[in-house]
């Protein structure tokens, strides 16, 4: 199947009006294509090359339509740094319509009716990390939006400086957000959150339909699968840095990467996004905040569903979830097998060596991958020797309780923690790269991104030392 045969539905476009706008995207300049991933097309049934597609670009671009694509842009609410914003909406984002279980939607394709103030652009800066991390989580097996292609242009885009539009055409089972629930509780139309919850379990809960009580168990579903994907961040050391609930997905996958990033040292209280001066979505903090987005969720649910119930549901599934899911990660990074009573204390004793000690969070679990008892393979990359040197012997004497030999506990280790994590430092560099018009390591990035805990001999770059000066670093929220 080639990408322009596509045949696209707009089931969305069943629901009342009031749920989207129409909206025609606005083409950018000279536009030309930067970067695709055959592993997302997948998704859609294509099978054949995307970089001999000669209708792509306009495609994405906006310029030419897939058969059966009707464009808008959806209307949602959302608490932003914990105060309520009436009337979002796709500012910059529009929806193309669904294939394959996956909603099309290119970002950056102009002015809707929600851009407010904004101009309804992103550019290359933004695109390029947005595009990559969503294959990157991909990759991590943490559930995520998907980025199917990446375009750029001459068209000149005002931020602090002015910089060029691109657009990246991304994919997602589902685009409904917390906030669109909440949209819709604002605003008295009680009725609409009844249709709206509907679709969702269609579109996102099938397995629940013709169920008793399917609206609380569609609100328990939300729980779970937000409790699974919050773990997975905190394991692999991703801090999000706008956990808005506009920003949260319905279906608990990761979304809207904007001010985004993975721990360079371990800094529980990392903040990466220089907006965020109460240090509301910090590292240490996402899960609270996940919590927090849930109990309003529950809200806008209430006119509907008994609060009182989803209450419970959340003291139930959350925490519970989490913590088994994270616990269960943390062991496996560990090379442990067996479950034992004070694995607890051996996590929080590792984390507090790691932030003692200085040290990179992923290459210190690479590292251990392949440790059998010489700590100097792990004390010389430690700035603080003498915390890590402590916590490797509560280690050696846990892995005394364990029947796996040292071999087999390297190579599991190794199948779960990644050589290759997108840190900002990198990014950055492969944006310096792209913006003089050099896109390759944009490519290099997108092989390791697929394959982040394989060993590729060629891309070893990719994996220098974090300089100094760009270690934990915050980011704007502006793209």
């Amino acid at each position: 199947m080639k990408f322009s045969n596509l045949k696209l539905s707009t089931p969305y476009l069943k629901l009342d009006s009031v749920f989207y706008t129409k909206v025609e995207p606005t083409p950018l300049e000279k536009p030309f294509l930067i970067s695709t991933s055959a592993n997302a097309a997948k998704l859609l049934g294509v099978d054949e090359d995307l970089n001999l597609d000669e209708a792509l670009v306009a495609i994405v671009n906006g310029s030419q339509k897939l058969e059966g694509s009707e464009t808008f842009a959806m209307c949602y609410s959302g608490h932003q740094f914990g105060h309520f914003a009436g009337r979002l909406g796709d500012g910059r984002a529009i929806n193309l319509g669904k294939v394959n279980g996956q909603n099309l939607q290119l970002k950056g394709a102009g002015l809707t009716e929600y851009s407010r103030q904004g101009d309804g652009r992103a550019v290359l800066r933004s695109s390029i990390r947005e595009y990559l991390v969503s294959e990157a989580m991909f990759g991590l097996g943490i559930a995520t939006t998907r980025a199917l292609a990446l375009i750029g242009s001459e068209t000149d885009v005002a931020r602090e400086r002015w910089e060029k539009g691109a657009i990246v055409l991304r994919l997602s089972p589902t685009w409904v957000r917390f906030g669109t629930f909440e949209y819709f509780n604002s605003t008295g139309e009680h009725t609409k959150l009844k249709e709206l919850a509907d679709y969702v379990i269609e579109e996102s809960f099938a397995h629940l339909k013709g169920q008793e009580d399917v609206y609380l168990k569609m609100y328990g579903e939300i729980v779970k699968n937000t409790a699974v994907t919050i773990a997975k961040w905190q394991s692999v050391g991703f801090n999000h840095g706008v956990m808005n609930t506009d920003n949260m997905s319905i279906d608990g996958r990761t979304i809207d990467y904007g001010p985004f990033a993975f721990l360079d040292d371990y800094k529980k209280e990392y903040i990466c996004n220089h907006t965020d001066r109460d240090g509301q979505y910090r590292f240490s903090n996402q899960p609270a905040t996940a919590r927090w987005n849930l109990e309003h969720l529950a809200v806008a649910l209430s006119p509907m569903i008994h609060y009182e119930l989803m209450d419970e549901i959340l003291d139930d599934v959350f925490r519970p979830t989490y913590e088994k899911v994270y616990n269960k990660i943390m062991c496996e990074k560990l090379g442990l097998q067996s479950e034992d009573k004070e694995d607890k204390d051996l996590f929080y004793e590792l984390l507090r060596s790691l932030e003692l000690a200085n040290v990179d969070y992923t290459l210190f679990f690479r590292k251990l991958s392949s440790y059998d008892g010489d700590r100097s393979s792990i004390l010389d990359i430690c700035v603080n020797r003498e915390y890590t040197d402590k916590w490797l012997g509560m280690y050696e004497l846990r892995l005394e309780k364990e029947e796996l030999p040292t071999s087999k506990r390297h190579e599991k280790m190794l199948k779960v923690n990644p050589k290759y994590i997108l840190k900002n430092h990198i990014l950055q560099e492969a944006i310096e790269k792209a913006q003089e018009g050099d896109f390759s390591m944009v490519n290099d990035l997108l092989i390791v991104a697929y394959k982040p805990f394989d060993e590729h001999p060629d891309l070893e770059y990719l994996v220098k030392p974090v300089p100094m000066s760009a270690k934990n670093i915050k980011l704007s929220c502006s793209s």
